[in-house]
């Protein structure tokens, strides 16, 4: 099982500028390597370029350009152009399936933040001084630079990555771990309905509130952006302005997922089998499709899109797909189990009766069954309809079990 690692480091101020020299270098390989594809491309032999006869190239780069090219990783420039490697590849496959193909672009200083080294030991070393009861990663062409290592890494160090993000610097571990530490079974299971006036609501009736963090710091993240439409383009107070409403948008995500791993855990730990509902979350907060009037291209209907865009706001504050995401990675390297069932009908059928109807939702938060007069939470109805959903999948062949939900 794979696991990563994030851990802050606190480089030098020579460090830092070798930091942002490798940056630089690594970009200007992969934009002479998107460019070089292009132009071979709009050759009149069509000429294609791929990542083998790039990389045999990498040799006489380094070698012409000994002062940056030359100073860095050979492995770690590899894995750059693996990466632009792989944007092409998912830029051919989203043509064959009729997606939008969104070709490759150029990187600007703003838009690469990472560089890999694919394996341990080769350009790089972690804990590099374990002498020193100071954690230190070492990078070919940085040193030996300070990290702090909050936790315990588990498992053998299979990749290390450099990451920007604003004026901090992170490394990143992957590690393989071959046999991960499973928590005691509780006996417990549990279904989870996830809404926006609450963020979950599970089948025991324990309601985990939306802490809405987008909301919270709207009024900040708005007043930033009115400041840096005000700056000149290209100017010093421009850039130190678009630093902070960068700033801003880390620190709600940071709060976002900092939420949901705790509320992930939480779950993990106390239920041996965890169900939710699996909702198409990308088709929820879709935009409506526009409503054109007959015979007038120009002129368009009413579609809903103002009133639509708010809960589409909702939605992706809640996060309901990154909290699914680490929910499912916390529940494997534990060794519990995660049930995605059919959402259809879960808040309108009755878990007394089982009679269904959309009559028996006449309110947001009310329930009220119109054949045996049985009233609850509605969050708390659709998680118990969840759990059952769950338990008999868990129960179905193999074959049923794996089976698309439709």
């Amino acid at each position: 099982m794979i696991r990563a690692y994030k851990f802050l480091m606190r480089p030098t101020a020579g460090q830092e500028i070798a930091l942002r020299e490798m940056l630089r270098d690594h970009r200007s390989l992969y934009n002479g390597a998107l460019q070089e594809r292009r132009d071979a491309y709009r050759h009149v032999s069509r000429t294609s370029v791929g990542y083998a006869a790039q990389s045999a190239q990498l040799k006489e780069i380094r070698a012409f350009d000994p002062e940056r090219q030359g100073r860095w990783s050979f492995s770690s420039q590899q894995a750059t152009l693996r990466r632009l490697d792989k944007a092409f590849a998912a830029f051919f496959r989203r043509i064959e399936s009729g997606g939008k193909p969104g070709y490759p672009r150029f990187r600007g200083a703003n838009r690469f933040d990472t560089v890999e080294f694919p394996r341990d030991g080769d350009g790089c070393r972690w804990n590099s001084t374990p002498h020193d009861p100071v954690t230190r990663v070492r990078l070919q062409g940085v040193g030996h630079v300070k990290v702090n290592r909050h936790r315990p890494v588990a498992g053998k160090v299979k990749t290390v990555s450099v990451k920007r993000e604003g004026h901090q610097w992170f490394v990143v571990l992957a590690t393989e771990q071959t046999r991960p530490e499973l928590l005691p079974a509780t006996g417990s299971v549990v279904g989870i309905d996830m809404g926006i006036a609450n963020f979950l609501a599970d089948s025991d009736g324990g309601f985990v509130p939306n802490p809405r963090h987008g909301r919270t710091a709207a009024a900040k993240i708005e007043a930033a952006q009115r400041a840096l439409g005000r700056c000149e383009r290209g100017s010093k107070r421009r850039r130190k302005a678009a630093q902070k409403v960068a700033a801003l948008h880390r620190e709600v995500r940071r709060r976002r997922l900092d939420h949901a791993h705790k509320t992930a855990l939480d779950l993990v730990r106390e239920h041996d089998l965890i169900a939710y509902e699996d909702l198409g979350i990308r088709n929820m907060s879709a935009a409506p499709a526009p409503r054109p009037v007959p015979g007038r291209p120009d002129a368009f209907l009413p579609n809903g899109a103002a009133a639509k865009a708010g809960l589409n706001r909702s939605i992706n504050d809640a996060g309901w797909g990154l909290f699914l995401t680490i929910l499912r990675a916390k529940a494997e390297s534990a060794g519990r189990e995660v049930i995605a069932v059919d959402p259809r009908h879960t808040s309108r059928t009755c878990p007394a009766c089982g009679h269904v109807a959309k009559e028996n939702r006449p309110a947001q938060e009310e329930f009220r069954c119109v054949a045996c007069g049985h009233t609850a939470h509605a969050d708390t109805v659709g998680a118990l309809n969840v759990l059952r959903a769950g338990l008999v999948r868990r129960e179905a062949p193999p074959a049923q079990r794996e089976a698309p939900l439709s």
